[in-house]
């Protein structure tokens, strides 16, 4: 039998972004191009998923995740969902929630499919719902056609070779036999 999981959301609230308080431990960082996407998405479809956060002494909500939604226009009413932890809990919240959704494995065909029914006109949306295709056919055909083809296989040999005049004997007589070969140093 599993014990007892206690629920603890309380309550859910919309505050105004720029009056939530970031919490000074988060350790993830935003680059550009997530920002450019997160933008996109609330362009496209508008604020679909809540903040998450819990009430300070002073009655400031402290933010544990949604950081980036927070920072994208701190004049947004956003929801935050409150849960009644500690601190030492809340820091533990910040330590798990995204490490954890990162260790869900992508289902490239499902994502793939699910690519292939939707439309946006922001590219760096269809950029991101392409590569969560992974190495399924549809997104190595949309991504041929960005880039180009993929460059032939080569089936390489390296031979490690005890001296420089090793290796140029080696190369000299290899080419030679009319293969196509170069020196590399490591």
């Amino acid at each position: 039998m599993h014990p007892t999981i206690r629920n603890r959301i309380v309550d859910h609230v919309t505050v105004r972004a720029g009056d939530l308080v970031p919490h000074p431990l988060n350790f993830r960082r935003h680059p550009q191009h997530q920002r450019e996407a997160l933008a996109a998405s609330l362009q496209e479809v508008g604020f679909a998923r809540s903040l998450l956060g819990y009430k300070l002494p002073d009655g400031r909500i402290q933010l544990i995740d949604g950081h980036l939604r927070a920072e994208h226009d701190p004049e947004a009413r956003v929801t935050v969902e409150l849960v009644d932890v500690s601190e030492d809990e809340a820091r533990k919240l910040l330590l798990t929630l995204d490490p954890l959704a990162a260790l869900a494995e992508t289902d490239a065909r499902a994502a793939a499919e699910l690519a292939r029914q939707v439309e946006t006109d922001a590219e760096v949306l269809d950029n991101l719902w392409q590569a969560l295709a992974g190495n399924d056919a549809a997104a190595r055909k949309a991504l041929d056609e960005r880039v180009g083809p993929s460059p032939p296989e080569q089936f390489l040999v390296l031979i490690t070779c005890d001296s420089e005049e090793q290796q140029i004997n080696l190369l000299a007589e290899l080419q030679n036999r009319g293969l196509d070969c170069k020196a590399l140093l490591q």
